[in-house]
């Protein structure tokens, strides 16, 4: 079984000589397929920075990232965002809904371009909806739903085109208690099923539920815990 994130002595530095900001110095990572990981870490402590190599948003000054067995360094700007349209799913603090569609057409756009029939789309579409609870939604818009059926409409989008990866920021960051705790509990069942899950946070509510806590601090991984006694 090869793991869906190896990563190898990965380094980012920004910027050269006295004023170089060394944003990562040597992360070595590996997660396996059906894990669920919190990153975990202060601000400037570089968890950003790995998040952005990890989702493939950034290239790394050194080092080596396969992507579900892909290397990512050696891959141009377009063959990048092909890796990340089938590979990862992106779920974010803020939602990133387009607030005039449906929840349903929120979750049909990143199989617009794929080549497949509508027919075919809204099916996937609705498989993802229910599979986050939320097919009574479907036709609602964002303005319609709370906070946390707007997240879980993000996860719905995420998990349409069957990604290695789901890959969430901070996906709490704008949530009320309630509605962390319902997001939460979507991840919970993902996982179960099988789904890779890897959550950047700074939350111990959010990481609480991970099975693996890594921390990252000066651009370092500090610790790397295999947790008991999960929250399910």
């Amino acid at each position: 079984m090869k793991p869906v994130i190896a990563v190898s002595g990965l380094r980012k530095t920004y910027g050269s000589g006295e004023t170089a900001v060394h944003a990562l110095r040597g992360v070595d990572l590996r997660v396996w397929p059906g894990e669920y990981v919190a990153i975990m870490g202060a601000s400037g402590s570089g968890k950003s920075t790995l998040l952005n190599m990890l989702g493939c948003l950034d290239t790394p000054t050194s080092g080596r990232y396969l992507l579900d067995g892909f290397s990512v360094a050696d891959l141009n700007e377009r063959q990048l965002a092909l890796l990340r349209n089938r590979k990862i799913g992106f779920i974010f603090q803020s939602f990133n809904l387009v607030p005039r569609t449906s929840a349903l057409s929120n979750v049909e756009l990143p199989m617009v371009y794929s080549g497949l029939k509508r027919g075919e789309r809204r099916r996937r579409a609705l498989a993802a909806l229910e599979m986050v609870g939320l097919t009574d939604r479907a036709k609602h818009l964002p303005n319609e739903l709370s906070g946390g059926q707007q997240q879980r409409v993000a996860v719905a989008r995420a998990l349409v085109g069957g990604p290695a990866l789901l890959l969430a920021d901070e996906p709490t960051g704008n949530l009320d208690h309630a509605s962390t705790v319902d997001v939460l509990g979507v991840f919970d069942r993902l996982n179960a099923l099988g789904r890779t899950v890897v959550v950047i946070t700074h939350e111990d509510e959010v990481a609480h539920h991970a099975r693996r806590v890594v921390r990252v601090s000066d651009g370092r991984i500090v610790s790397d815990e295999v947790r008991t006694g999960v929250v399910a």
